[in-house]
Formats: structure tokens, C-alpha cells, sequence
């Protein structure tokens, strides 16, 4: 049985996640804390719960998801999985951050990139890579069957969908995307996305006015 805590961190109200099992295995999923009261919330969970951080994982690199992923890194010495083609946009973020005012240090640390359809595991659950461009190129979507969820990022939002105006976004290709590679998926399947409350593929396939 996978847990799933979130966070709203950091000025764009991000959402970081934390998906755990019974034997406290856990991922670390967007890590956008920023500032230190809030990399204090996020630790004193995985401690007080005694979780073991198996990886940090990246729906995609933009820089509101990622405010926190060096503290990550070194605090808990795991790989980043993320998909290659994410990695010009996480370059990118030290020049983003300048222009919202702030420095942010280039990324240091382990890497390790993932493809579509892909399996990761959390002990004995399963996670499938859904590929879903449009956000940004490397867009991906952590899906569990088994419970019918996600962690899907900046894709899909309950009544609307990614931004397409940044960096390397494309509209058609976003819709096409979640289209094609989502909304086939089961109509009661929770979407735990990067920003605002949680959806299900079935509303959204029904009543985005997106897809109408």
C-alpha cells in the first residue's frame, strides 16, 4: 500500500510530493523547497516517519520544481531520475532565476535518466513512465496502476492543463499528449499534479474545456 503526502511549497505554491510504503521506502517526488522553514518541514516528515529515500524523482525541470532538489541531493545521497530531454531545461534555471531575482546554483549531483513506458519500483510497486512533451520536452508522469494514481507534474490540472508558453513548450503537442497517453487510462484514476488540488482522468476527459 503507497502513502502520498504533499507539500505546497515556495512563491509559485509548488506541490512536492512524498510517496512511501509499509517499509517506509519512499520516493521524493518535485522537491520545491526553498526556503529553510520549509526544508525543515519536508525533512522533519521523512524523519519523524522514519522513511528511507530511495530516489528523488523530477516530473520535469522547471525551476519551481526543483528549488530544493540540491538540499535533497545532499541530504540523501540518491540518483535524480528525470528524463534526458529536461536536462537543457534544468540547466536553465540558474538564468530563470535570475530573472525572478534570486541565484540558484547550477545542479551537482547523480543523475540518472529515465525513457517512456519505463518501470521504476518502490520496493514491490511499480511505476510506469508516461512520457507526456508539451510543458516542457521531457514532461513525464509517474503512473501506479495498481492504485489508479499519478504524480503528473505540469500536465494535466483539474479543469486546465500545463503552461505552453515557456521555454521549448508546445500547445498541440501537450493536448495531443495527454489525449493519447492519459485519457486512455482508467476514468477513476487520481492526478496528483504540480500545482492546485488533485483531479481524475475521468473528469478531466469529460469536463476540461480543453477537450470539449
Amino acid at each position: 500500500m503507497l502513502h502520498i503526502q504533499s507539500f505546497t511549497f515556495n512563491p509559485f505554491s509548488e506541490n512536492t510530493y512524498v510517496v512511501y510504503n509499509e517499509n517506509k521506502d519512499a520516493f521524493v517526488i518535485d522537491p520545491g523547497n526553498f526556503s529553510d522553514e520549509e526544508t525543515a518541514v519536508l525533512e522533519k516528515f521523512i524523519k519523524d516517519k522514519q522513511l528511507k529515500v530511495q530516489n528523488i524523482l523530477l516530473t520535469h525541470a522547471h525551476i519551481d520544481h526543483v528549488l530544493g532538489l540540491q538540499k535533497a541531493f545532499d541530504q540523501y545521497k540518491v540518483p535524480v531520475l528525470m528524463h534526458e530531454l529536461d536536462q537543457e531545461i534544468l540547466d536553465r534555471n540558474p538564468m530563470d532565476a535570475n530573472r525572478f531575482g534570486f541565484f540558484f546554483k547550477p545542479f551537482e549531483g547523480e543523475i540518472i535518466y529515465l525513457q517512456e513506458d519505463e518501470i521504476i519500483k518502490l520496493g514491490d510497486d511499480e511505476f510506469k513512465i508516461i512520457h507526456v512533451p508539451g510543458h516542457s520536452p521531457g514532461s513525464i508522469a509517474f503512473y501506479n496502476g495498481a492504485q489508479k494514481f499519478m504524480i503528473s507534474g505540469d500536465v494535466l490540472f483539474e479543469g486546465s492543463i500545463g503552461r505552453t508558453d515557456l521555454y521549448k513548450g508546445n500547445h498541440e503537442q501537450l493536448l495531443e499528449h495527454i489525449t493519447t497517453k492519459l485519457f486512455i487510462l482508467h476514468e477513476d484514476t487520481q492526478v496528483f499534479n504540480g500545482h492546485g488540488n488533485p483531479t481524475t482522468i475521468g473528469f478531466e476527459k469529460n469536463y476540461s474545456p480543453f477537450f470539449k
